[in-house]
C-alpha cells in the first residue's frame, strides 16, 4: 500500500499540505515566519502519535466494551540542542475519563496501541526513546 500527500509552496515559509482533499498549513517558527499561519512540522510529528494513538486506543476500548467520558492525549517530546534538532525522546501521557474504569484495560488498550496497531509508534520507536503514562482524571 502506498500513500502520498502533496506539498505547495505558498509565500515565504508557509506551505499548504492536502491528503485526500484535507489541508492543513504548515509554516516556519515566529522568529523566522514572522506571521505564523500553520503548525510547525516537527510538532506534527507528536500530533501524528497522539492521533493515531488516540484512534487506537478508543477502537480497542469500544471492542472491550469500556465505555469512557473523554480521552486526551499530551505528547512531550525533547529536543537536541544542536542542529538537525532531532527528537531525542517522547513522552506520551493517555488521560481518561469516566467513572469506574478498569485499569488493567485501559492499560492493555495503551500497550495494544504502542506494541501493535500505531504505524506511527512503530516507526518512531526505531528511532527515540518512547515512554507512555496513563492518568484517571475526575
Amino acid at each position: 500500500m502506498k500513500r502520498s500527500i502533496e506539498l505547495n509552496w505558498l509565500e515565504d515559509l508557509v506551505f499548504e499540505v492536502n491528503n485526500e482533499g484535507h489541508k492543513i498549513m504548515i509554516d516556519a517558527d515566529m522568529e523566522n515566519s514572522g506571521k505564523p499561519r500553520g503548525m510547525r512540522p516537527k510538532p506534527l510529528m507528536m500530533v501524528s502519535l497522539a492521533g493515531c494513538t488516540a484512534i487506537d486506543v478508543v477502537d480497542i476500548l469500544k471492542k472491550m466494551r469500556v465505555q469512557i467520558e473523554g480521552l486526551s492525549i499530551k505528547v512531550d517530546g525533547d529536543i537536541r540542542d544542536e542542529l538537525p534538532k532531532d527528537y531525542l525522546s517522547m513522552h506520551v501521557t493517555c488521560v481518561f475519563k469516566g467513572k469506574d474504569l478498569p485499569a488493567d484495560k485501559l492499560q492493555r488498550a495503551v500497550d495494544l496501541s504502542r506494541e501493535k496497531y500505531c504505524g506511527v509508534s512503530a516507526t518512531l520507536k526505531r528511532a527515540i526513546e518512547m515512554t507512555y503514562e496513563i492518568q484517571v482524571a475526575d
